[in-house]
């Protein structure tokens, strides 16, 4: 099952799945996407699609989860995952635009991923179960801008990957059950008209049920958590010369059985 969250033409956000083939339009679910929820008869015309969780408790990520990614960046895959957080303000849905901020990054990277969002609370998850707390997957684009990330921070992750718009999602959330397979889908990132990143999640060197337990361990995952499983290879900063975002692009990042999650690039305009 696909799940779409939208702005409808009457000003208000519903949750719900496509009307058919009618990608305009939204028929209407009650409750909530976590616990309970049931289908009305309501059908509303979407003005846009917003992102599948606009708000999420806690956003977890994973570094050099690829081992060619790894290679690209010269950086050896460490046993465990490396972990890092986002702000849960950076989110933002399918053709919002990714800011370049103000704050004076240039040298801002795409990286596509695959999202797993958490549908029920859990705290050391057995292995074996960590796929029983997974609500589904979705596209997310882990926006980093390198300059903050490995020269003005000294390493420090956080505040480069952080900054308002640096995680698109989108553009539904596909339910575990529609996706059995998530650790062989292909994914792609185009920029512009460019391929920049063509893979497969089975390049991944954990795999979903791992990351899952491997997070949980002394840390609870609150419903509507998102994990971003990491990147594959194809990111800007290790080409060359190295592939920036710059105002005016377009970034896609596509997942097999999800969609494809679109943002255009624009300079932060600060208020006076």
């Amino acid at each position: 099952m696909k799940i779409y969250h939208c702005l409808a033409e009457d000003g208000r956000r519903y949750y719900g799945q496509l009307h058919g083939e009618d990608r305009g339009l939204l028929e209407v679910w009650e409750g909530d996407i976590f616990t309970t929820w049931r289908p009305t008869d309501a059908v509303v015309k979407i003005a846009r699609l917003l992102s599948p969780l606009p708000l999420p408790p806690n956003i977890f990520a994973l570094g050099l989860s690829y081992r060619k990614h790894a290679e690209e960046t010269g950086i050896e895959a460490a046993p465990e995952p490396i972990v890092f957080m986002k702000a849960s303000t950076s989110v933002i849905g399918p053709e919002e635009a990714i800011l370049l901020p103000d704050a004076g990054p240039t040298k801002v990277d795409y990286e596509g991923e695959l999202a797993v969002v958490i549908g029920r609370r859990g705290k050391n998850i057995p292995l074996a179960e960590a796929m029983d707390y997974v609500l589904g997957y979705t596209c997310a684009n882990d926006v980093s801008a390198r300059d903050w990330q490995f020269e003005r921070q000294q390493g420090q992750w956080v505040r480069g990957k952080s900054f308002d718009s640096f995680c698109p999602l989108g553009p539904c959330l596909t339910t575990r059950d529609e996706l059995p397979h998530p650790n062989r889908l292909a994914i792609r990132t185009v920029l512009n008209d460019q391929v920049v990143q063509d893979a497969s999640t089975s390049g991944m060197i954990h795999d979903i049920a791992s990351i899952v337990s491997n997070l949980s361990k002394s840390l609870t995952l609150l419903p509507g958590t998102v994990i971003l499983t990491g990147t594959p290879e194809g990111v800007g900063f290790t080409r060359t010369p190295p592939l920036f975002l710059r105002e005016g692009d377009r970034i896609a990042v596509m997942i097999e059985g999800i969609g494809v999650l679109a943002n255009p690039v624009r300079a932060e305009r600060m208020e006076a």
